[in-house]
């Protein structure tokens, strides 16, 4: 908490020096004389044509609601885990019995486990039995070993019939680091272990975690698996057959904050949580608008995009709260994470201005989260 504050006050200093800069305020009764010229209207109006403004109404709530229904509807085939099968490595420990031959079973005692009595792959990929020496097992399965001893025990036994397990796992392992509340490393058994039985046996995600996307590196290639599409949306495609070597990373939810400013009762961050946050409930948590000199016509949403590929900065929606049905939509509205909030007690005639003087802001929040990650 102490962190994210220290970055939100960075933000907000960076954010009052531009506003100086600009020759203007934005505190209650504020104007803006210093932005009068030709140029600096031109220029104006050269920013606000890379910006898409809409109110917010009841044909964006639909529009929202829409896009979240596509979204969802995502893939529900799966995981293919007929062809699975546990390979042998150097470390894992086996036990063979052979059927009407107890001298080559090894007795079961009451203080020891099948691992401590069993028969370890070696480090040259061998297990050693008896008539069967140096018998090749690192990269087979366990079929394919039972063939091989039946083999080899076939020229001093009639049909010796064999039952092989694997009793210890030990030369296969993931890692799951992060926030989650058991990081550790943890075994590749016969049964498949996916990304999301993973993260279970790590205890699941801790209060800090990013419930929204983890990270996913097997070898030279990095993932990111969209964690929330597979617990709301049931999306089984972000699921993952887990290998030796894989990664799994939870990252704090630093970027899981949409920040309130301007003429509110406390200016400050709040967390978007798993099941969304609507734009009341934002307004809700630092206390409302202040009603002595906010505008309720300016509440303002400001959300990032990427100018190169979408030819806009930043969609801004305004809110219009002077009457019943706005406060509706205030309730409908969904935010996503990065969302900037922005209450002004400007008049109508400057709002532009006042969208103007805040988009910098957006790029200073990703300044100032790149830094808090570093």
């Amino acid at each position: 908490m102490a962190q994210r504050c220290k970055n939100f006050i960075a933000m907000s200093i960076a954010s009052a020096g531009l506003l100086v800069m600009s020759g203007c305020t934005l505190i209650p009764g504020g104007h803006f004389e210093g932005i009068t010229s030709g140029d600096k209207t031109a220029n104006l109006d050269q920013e606000l044509s890379k910006v898409n403004i809409q109110i917010i109404d009841s044909e964006v709530i639909n529009n929202q609601k829409s896009k979240n229904r596509t979204e969802r509807m995502t893939s529900v085939q799966g995981l293919d885990v007929s062809d699975y099968e546990y390979r042998l490595g150097i470390g894992d420990v086996i036990t063979v019995g052979v059927w009407d031959h107890p001298e080559l079973t090894i007795p079961a005692a009451v203080q020891r486990t099948a691992e401590f009595d069993g028969f370890r792959v070696q480090a040259d990929g061998t297990v050693t039995y008896a008539y069967a020496p140096k018998v090749p097992a690192a990269g087979k399965t366990v079929v394919e070993l039972r063939e091989e001893l039946v083999n080899r025990l076939s020229r001093v036994i009639e049909d010796p019939q064999i039952d092989v397990k694997v009793v210890g796992f030990k030369s296969q392992k993931v890692y799951v680091t992060g926030e989650v509340k058991n990081p550790g490393v943890y075994s590749v058994t016969e049964t498949p272990l996916t990304l999301i039985d993973a993260i279970n046996q790590a205890g699941g995600l801790n209060e800090r975690a990013d419930w929204k996307t983890v990270t996913f590196s097997r070898a030279n290639t990095v993932e990111h698996i969209q964690l929330d599409d597979f617990y709301s949306k049931g999306d089984i495609s972000q699921n993952r057959i887990l290998k030796h070597g894989d990664v799994i990373h939870v990252a704090r939810n630093d970027k899981r904050n949409v920040y309130v400013m301007g003429d509110v009762n406390k200016v400050g961050t709040v967390e978007v949580k798993r099941y969304g946050l609507s734009l009341a409930e934002a307004l809700s948590e630092v206390g409302g608008i202040n009603e002595r000199s906010a505008n309720a016509n300016g509440i303002f949403v400001l959300r990032k995009r990427n100018f190169e590929t979408d030819g806009v900065i930043a969609d801004v929606y305004q809110l219009r709260a002077n009457n019943i049905a706005a406060l509706i939509f205030a309730e409908q509205f969904e935010l996503e994470p990065q969302d900037i909030v922005y209450v002004t007690s400007a008049p109508i005639a400057r709002w532009n201005k006042v969208i103007s003087l805040l988009l910098p802001s957006l790029s200073t929040v990703d300044a100032l989260q790149d830094i808090d990650n570093q």
